[in-house]
């Protein structure tokens, strides 16, 4: 297996209305969270690593050719970079997926405005549930501190 690249994006789905899509890990229940996933490649732009994450656990679409949201697509435009971006220390039980001595990630965050009745797909090795809360109570549902952050900050990312 090839080591994962330390380098991965945080993309905050959200509402207009400020609710949070979070979804449960397959490979340990009752962990919540913001789709995330590291960069194919290190070349990979951050916006492509979020629009391919945002597909493969979601099933949403994220499109250049879509100009307004439908289905499971919503247009490019949608998703923000945040311009904001964590450092912080790889978990002792996720180590193994990088390569030896790795112990820290940059992760980059974003956000994408979907309609609160889009349709998500989620891809059942990686995660078994969803769930939309008011932004506030999804922060708290996070087992992860950057990606609570990141949601608390939603409000000032809008617009």
């Amino acid at each position: 297996m090839t080591p994962k690249i330390p380098e991965s994006v945080l993309v905050v789905i959200h509402s207009a209305n400020l609710d949070v899509l979070l979804i449960e890990r397959a490979d340990h229940p009752g962990y919540w969270q913001s789709v995330t996933g590291s960069k194919d490649f290190a070349e990979e732009p951050l916006a492509l690593t979020a629009v391919r994450e945002v597909a493969e656990e979601t099933g949403i679409l994220v499109s250049a050719d879509c100009a307004t949201a439908r289905d499971s697509m919503v247009p490019l435009h949608h998703l923000r970079d945040w311009q904001l971006s964590n450092v912080y220390e790889i978990y002792p039980i996720w180590r193994h997926r990088y390569a030896p001595g790795v112990t820290q990630n940059t992760e980059h965050v974003f956000g994408l405005l979907v309609p609160r009745d889009i349709a998500i797909r989620l891809a059942p090795r990686e995660h078994v549930r969803h769930r939309w809360l008011p932004y506030r109570e999804a922060a708290d549902q996070c087992f992860s501190p950057s990606n609570a952050e990141a949601i608390l900050q939603l409000p000032a990312h809008l617009g």
